[in-house]
């Protein structure tokens, strides 16, 4: 079974979703249909306004994406080519579009396609048996779409390494390259996800959606026009009631 399944918590701080992607018996790779269900699925939680973190996962302990599904790249031709790696690209777009922070929770294999998923992610943390790579160029094939984020994340020596060599990188070296923010122990894996959701919680909704369409913006932007977008989002936040409401228990009462 191929399948993306969304479980949904209602919590007394806030709304969370865990997203897990089930293609098991092939370690999860992204076929043509898993890769449909997840920007469905993530495309629906983006509307959700109540909503104020997402969790994305593999199904099982061996991989959380072993890149795309080699039965679906044979064969392709040009035409078909684009058009399968235009859903991908959707879908990661659609991750990074959701305007909550996502956090990656990585096990094992994460190649290509999936090292391309937990890039468009907010924030990553990974247990030992995390092993990334991409490995396109083995197979006549260059990385591309969500790819172009890495040389913001482990910078462009790494990148080339990563891309031109297509060799593979353990949890350590994933660490060092500053590709995951957090390695732990399998253990404690779910503890440091918990641990990041209820930072994420404890914030300010409406500051927190602001801040990531804000990071978003930065991407693109030079630094005076990043500057002069923040100094908007800023005065914005004062049409809501939460910044006063918020800073009640920080602030001195005037004697």
């Amino acid at each position: 079974m191929t399948n993306v399944d969304v479980k949904i918590e209602d919590r007394d701080a806030g709304r969370v979703a865990w997203v897990r992607m089930d293609n098991q018996r092939r370690l999860n790779a992204g076929s043509i249909e898993l890769v449909d269900k997840l920007k469905a699925a993530v495309e629906k939680l983006a509307m959700d306004d109540d909503l104020r973190a997402v969790v994305l996962t593999g199904a099982g302990d061996r991989a959380f994406m072993a890149g795309a599904d080699l039965n679906d790249l044979a064969g392709l031709d040009p035409q078909s080519g684009r058009r399968f790696i235009t859903q991908l690209h959707l879908a990661a777009a659609a991750i990074r579009g959701l305007p909550v922070p996502v956090i990656g929770r990585l096990r094992g294999v994460c190649m290509g396609a999936g090292l391309e998923l937990a890039a468009a992610c907010d924030f990553r943390v990974a247990d030992e048996s995390f092993l990334m790579g991409m490995p396109e160029v083995k197979v006549g094939l260059p990385s591309v779409i969500e790819a172009a984020l890495l040389p913001g994340l482990i910078g462009w020596g790494k990148t080339r390494e990563l891309l031109l060599m297509g060799g593979n990188f353990d949890a350590d070296e994933a660490l060092d390259m500053h590709f995951i923010e957090k390695l732990v122990p399998a253990a404690e894996l779910d503890s440091w996800v918990e641990v990041w959701l209820d930072r994420i919680l404890a914030a300010g909704p409406v500051a927190v959606r602001a801040q990531k369409a804000l990071i978003s913006q930065w991407e693109e932007l030079g630094l005076d026009a990043a500057i002069e977008a923040g100094i908007e989002t800023f005065g914005n936040a004062f049409e809501t009631d939460e910044p006063n409401r918020m800073l009640v228990s920080y602030v001195k009462p005037k004697i």
